[in-house]
C-alpha cells in the first residue's frame, strides 16, 4: 500500500504563507492604525475635557448672573418683591441647562464627525441624510420646537416666573412653575392650569412693578360733594396710617373725583399704588372704612338697605292684585269651566 504526504506539505506550506502574508499585512499597517487609535482617543478626549469645562463655565456664569441681578435688584424693596429666590432658582437652572444641553451637542457632534473622518468615511451622505431627516422632524414636531423656542426667550427675558400671577389668555392664575415647553399655572380655584408655550401669545404680569387698588364709591345725587370727599380722604389718610397697611401701601390714597355722574347716584373713584398682588385686600379693606365712613357722616351708599321712610310704606304696595280667576262664581271662571257631559242612558 502506497502513503501519499504531499498534500500534507501543501497544506503545511500554504498554513505558512498565510501566517506570514497575516504578519507582513499586520507589520505594515500598524503604524497606520496605531495613528488612528491615536487620533481617535486625542478627539474623545479632548471633547470630553472641552465639554466639561464648557458646562463647568457656563454654571458658574449663570450663578455670577444671579447673584449680580440679585444684589441689582435688592438694593430697593421694589426690587427684592421682584425677584424672589425660587424664581432665581428656577430660571438660573432653566438657563444653564439650555445653554449646557447646545454646548453638549455642539461638541460630541463635531467630535463624532472628526473620528468618522478618521477613519476615511465620506461624510457627505451622511450630511445630506442627517440634514433631510432634521428637516422631516422639524416639520412633524413644529409645535414641539415652537413650545421650546418660546420657553427658552420667556426665561431669558424674565417675561415672568414663579411666584408671580399671570394672564396668558386662555387661562390665568399664579406661576408655580416654568419649563422650557410647559407653564404650570395655579388658577383662583386651586386647578392646575398646563399652558404650552408656544400657544402664549400674550403674557399679563401683575407682579412686576406695582398694583392699584380702585375703589368705586357710589352715592345719591343729592349728596353733599364736599362731605364725601373729606370723608374719603379721611379714610384714606387712616389707611395710610395704620401700620399693618403701611407696608402694603406704595403711594397715598388719592380720591381722584366724580367718575359718572347720572340722574340718582354719582360714582367717586377712589385709588391707591399698592404692593405687587396686594391689590384686592386693599380694595376689601377700602370698601369696609368707606361704608362705616359714610354711613357715621348720614351719606347712604347708593344700593344699600332700605331707608326707614321705604320700610314704614304700604306693605302690600308691591303685592300684585288677585285673579279673577281665584274665585268660582265670577264670569271668567265660569266661562272657563268644562262643559257637562250629556246624560246619554235611557
Amino acid at each position: 500500500m502506497t502513503v501519499t504526504v504531499l498534500p500534507l506539505a501543501t497544506g503545511a506550506d500554504d498554513a505558512q504563507e498565510q501566517a506570514g502574508q497575516a504578519a507582513g499585512w499586520i507589520e505594515d499597517n500598524w503604524s497606520t492604525w496605531l495613528t488612528t487609535g491615536l487620533q481617535v482617543l486625542l478627539v474623545v478626549a479632548i471633547a470630553v475635557v472641552l465639554r466639561a469645562l464648557v458646562r463647568r463655565a457656563i454654571t458658574k456664569l449663570v450663578d455670577r448672573m444671579s447673584r449680580t441681578g440679585r444684589r441689582g435688584f435688592d438694593v430697593t424693596p421694589l426690587g427684592g418683591l421682584l425677584v424672589n429666590a425660587e424664581r432665581r432658582r428656577q430660571r438660573s437652572q432653566a438657563i444653564g441647562s439650555v445653554l449646557r444641553s447646545v454646548a453638549s451637542f455642539v461638541i460630541l457632534g463635531t467630535a463624532a464627525l472628526m473620528v468618522l473622518g478618521t477613519f476615511k468615511i465620506d461624510l457627505a451622505p451622511l450630511l445630506a441624510s442627517a440634514g433631510v431627516a432634521g428637516v422631516a422632524v422639524g416639520f412633524g414636531a413644529r409645535n414641539l420646537v415652537a413650545d421650546f423656542l418660546s420657553g427658552v426667550f420667556m426665561i431669558i427675558e424674565d417675561q415672568y416666573g414663579v411666584g408671580d400671577v399671570i394672564d396668558v389668555g386662555s387661562a390665568s392664575g399664579e406661576v408655580v412653575e416654568v419649563g422650557l415647553r410647559v407653564t404650570k399655572l395655579r388658577g383662583d380655584e386651586g386647578r392646575i392650569w398646563y399652558v404650552r408655550n408656544g400657544e402664549i401669545k400674550r403674557v399679563g404680569n401683575m407682579s412686576q412693578g406695582w398694583a392699584t387698588a380702585g375703589v368705586d364709591v357710589t352715592v345719591p345725587a343729592d349728596a353733599d360733594l364736599d362731605t364725601v370727599r373729606a370723608t374719603l380722604t379721611e379714610v384714606g389718610e387712616g389707611l395710610g396710617a395704620d401700620q399693618a397697611w403701611s407696608e402694603v401701601l406704595w403711594g397715598p390714597v388719592e380720591v381722584l373725583g366724580l367718575d359718572s355722574v347720572q340722574l340718582d347716584s354719582m360714582v367717586v373713584r377712589v385709588a391707591a399704588r399698592t404692593m405687587p398682588g396686594k391689590a384686592a385686600g386693599v380694595e376689601r379693606e377700602l370698601r369696609w372704612r368707606i361704608k362705616r365712613a359714610l354711613d357715621a357722616v348720614g351719606i347712604r351708599v347708593v344700593g344699600g338697605p332700605a331707608t326707614q321712610a321705604e320700610e314704614d310704606g304700604d306693605p302690600t304696595a308691591g303685592m300684585a292684585a288677585p285673579s279673577a280667576y281665584a274665585s268660582t262664581v265670577s264670569p271668567q271662571s265660569i266661562a272657563a269651566s268644562p262643559i257637562p257631559s250629556a246624560n246619554l242612558s235611557k
